[in-house]
């Protein structure tokens, strides 16, 4: 089994925290998004991994340190790792087939800006499983079309009118990745766009044009990490599923003077907490101090100092400093204070 991950995107709607930290890499419940999201799906998948690829956009974002923790992740799971280029935005199916090299035998693919919890079994008698989360506003979604067979027959992009309450969450297995790979090949020699992008749903369709077999996979959760709101909301929910594992989320090492932790919270190793109440759901990375202040709901990346605060629903980055008590202030773009 393979594991493909398209991942080139610049996450523009959770700026600023992306302007420096590309959006898979940014850490929710002290793991980076794509780590968990690969972590989790190769378990739940229960075989063994061949080969995890990622399509990663420009060098100059997507850097070294970025390949090597992508590396290190595949490693950990006892597969290959492989890094593709996406060189332009050029849609969903286009950032698929800059890997491939690696599309062949059965694979997942998974777009690295969404966590999932489930427990499953896979139908490999289908050609395909997309898996879908029943929602409440399904005309904000990508959503399956089901015969009386319970077999999808259609994607629908933002129905004006009701189709289905399941929505697509952006994560696939294909028992012949291949059969995509010749599809999508087609849908860009012929030029096949959509707002002038190249889109895996149009490859999908084709298939089942074709009479492949395709069935609905449900999660158990579906949590997006696409904005700053959703992501701290992601934050809280992981926090309580990974207390309900019985996680060890509060490292040995962390300093408390005159503290209170309320759990669940997630505190990196030799962060500092004096005089604060820190929690419940909040995250806090690695060497982070936290000083005369009230923590709760939030997300406190590696490397900050947060002093005489009171945050709630906050989503703060690496290398901060912010005093509640401020007289001078540098802020740049994207910022919000509220």
């Amino acid at each position: 089994m393979k594991i493909i991950v398209p991942m080139a995107g610049r996450g523009s709607r959770l700026r600023p925290h992306t302007l420096t930290v590309p959006k898979p890499l940014i850490p929710v419940a002290g793991t980076p998004i794509v780590h968990r999201l690969v972590s989790d799906i190769a378990k739940v998948l229960g075989e063994p991994i061949e080969e995890v690829a990622f399509i990663l956009g420009d060098p100059a974002f997507f850097g070294d340190d970025v390949v090597k923790s992508l590396m290190n992740l595949a490693e950990s799971l006892g597969a290959k790792g492989s890094i593709y280029r996406q060189d332009e935005p050029l849609g969903t199916g286009h950032a698929i087939m800059s890997a491939k090299e690696s599309l062949s035998g059965p694979a997942v693919i998974a777009y690295a800006d969404t966590l999932i919890r489930a427990d499953f079994d896979l139908d490999k008698s289908a050609d395909s499983v997309i898996w879908v989360k029943q929602v409440e506003n399904p005309e904000a979604y990508g959503v399956v079309n089901l015969n009386a067979e319970k077999e999808i027959v259609e994607l629908v992009e933002k129905p004006k009118e009701f189709v289905s309450d399941l929505a697509v969450i952006g994560i696939y297995y294909f028992k012949d990745v291949g059969v995509l790979k010749n599809e999508l090949q087609y849908v860009l020699e012929n030029d096949i766009t959509h707002g002038g992008e190249y889109q895996i749903n149009d490859g999908i369709k084709r298939m089942m044009e074709k009479g492949m077999k395709f069935v609905p996979g449900k999660v158990d959760e579906w949590m997006d990490c696409g904005n700053k709101t959703v992501t701290v909301e992601t934050n809280q929910r992981m926090l309580e599923f990974l207390e309900k594992d019985g996680e060890d989320l509060i490292a040995n090492s962390v300093i408390k003077e005159n503290a209170n932790i309320i759990e669940p919270c997630f505190i990196g190793e030799n962060v500092v907490v004096k005089n604060s109440t820190i929690g419940p759901y909040v995250s806090v990375g690695a060497s982070t101090v936290v000083e005369n202040s009230t923590v709760k709901n939030s997300l406190i990346q590696a490397n900050t100092k947060i002093s005489n605060a009171n945050l709630d629903n906050a989503m703060i980055g690496n290398h901060v400093v912010f005093d509640g008590n401020f007289e001078t202030i540098s802020i740049g773009d994207y910022s919000v204070l509220e």
